[in-house]
């Protein structure tokens, strides 16, 4: 008897109180409501944390935090400058996302754009006319960057690689071959850095920073047509849904990845491009500043957009650029910045939850186990 009614016992589970599920589409104007509640939250607590770590006020650090974004006209100039080449990469990406294809290696392709660059600037700077100088600049770049992303394209194409591993182990591979030739090129000799390079800089439009936006400016309108309205657009959406339904209705998957790569390391090959020769006037390792790794936030909370990743891309280069002031000026390291910045984006990706997602209450406590 009691065997049989722990055998009963065990066949009942306790449903739990709440259950997620799929919330229907949501007005836009709602969702960024939540997005920009999320926002606020995320100030509050990072202003919060601030007070916990110095003995700055709130008002204090809201104040040092707009200053050193926006604080001077060379700060909203540098400002709008990082928020377009940030946006630039992210534009590249976005693509090669949105057909998931998890193109890591951005900071790669962009370094090698940079690299072909710069090598153009060094070896060919004084053999060659500037106007055929910046088209010689502007070609190799944009192959160096799409060759870059198209050699783990044709293996995803081809053979099923992990394009996430293929991609993210060409950014090391990118990073020492960068290395190699700051070594080789070095200025002076076995200092390991590459001096500034005055052949082949990219002329000012206006002031130094002009150029990058106008020409991020012209490539996000660009893309913004390539995936709203045109074929190849077309057949990115369809792969990126099913592979299958796009085979089904006609479309060859294998070239539609290669050349979506393809498109996205160009991209970066001319991001690698901007920053070389038109703001660093050389390149180290770190001239893509983790740029391709950070782009791929502002895709997702662009959502595959590239006019919604302008306000994204703003967004985080402004938290960068102000929570940099505000560890400077209360005492911290460079490390609270980041801090600042990382629980802000963990605030603004925790909001796509409950604009996707609801939590709904359960009506039974119990439910017999089948």
């Amino acid at each position: 008897m009691n065997a049989e009614a722990n055998k009963k016992k065990e066949s009942r589970v306790r449903e739990p109180m709440f259950h997620i599920a799929k919330r229907d589409a949501i007005v836009w104007w709602k969702a960024w409501i939540i997005r920009i509640l999320a926002v606020v939250a995320a100030l509050i607590i990072s202003s919060l944390v601030t007070v916990l770590l110095t003995d700055a006020d709130p008002i204090e650090f809201f104040s040092t935090l707009f200053r050193g974004a926006v604080g001077t006209t060379r700060r909203i100039w540098v400002l709008a400058k990082e928020t377009s080449l940030l946006l630039l990469v992210a534009l590249a990406v976005t693509p090669a996302f949105k057909m998931r294809f998890w193109n890591i290696g951005a900071e790669g392709q962009v370094l090698m754009g940079g690299l072909a660059t710069v090598s153009c600037m060094i070896l060919l700077g004084d053999k060659l006319s500037t106007p055929l100088l910046y088209l010689v600049m502007i070609v190799t770049s944009v192959l160096a960057g799409a060759i870059w992303a198209f050699i783990p394209a044709v293996f995803k194409a081809f053979w099923n690689t992990n394009e996430t591993l293929f991609t993210l182990m060409m950014n090391y591979i990118a990073i020492q071959l960068v290395g190699y030739f700051c070594h080789l090129w070095a200025m002076p000799k076995g200092s390991g850095h590459i001096g500034t390079v005055e052949n082949g800089q990219l002329p000012a439009v206006g002031n130094e920073y002009l150029l990058n936006i106008i020409v991020v400016a012209a490539v996000t309108v660009l893309m913004f047509v390539y995936l709203r309205y045109s074929k190849h657009g077309y057949e990115i959406s369809v792969v990126g849904e099913s592979e299958n339904t796009a085979r089904y209705i006609g479309i060859n998957v294998k070239k539609v990845i290669m050349r979506t790569v393809l498109i996205s390391g160009a991209i970066c090959g001319i991001t690698g491009l901007l920053l070389v020769a038109g703001s660093e006037h050389s390149i180290s390792k770190d001239t893509a500043g983790g740029r391709g790794f950070t782009a791929i936030i502002v895709s997702w909370m662009g959502k595959f957009n590239p006019f919604y990743m302008i306000l994204s891309a703003f967004l985080i280069v402004f938290l960068s650029k102000g929570s940099d002031l505000v560890s400077s000026n209360l005492g911290l390291n460079k490390s609270f910045s980041d801090i600042i910045t990382g629980i802000i984006i963990f605030f603004i990706i925790g909001c796509e939850f409950f604009i996707n997602y609801k939590l709904v209450r359960n009506s039974k406590k119990e439910v017999v186990k089948q």
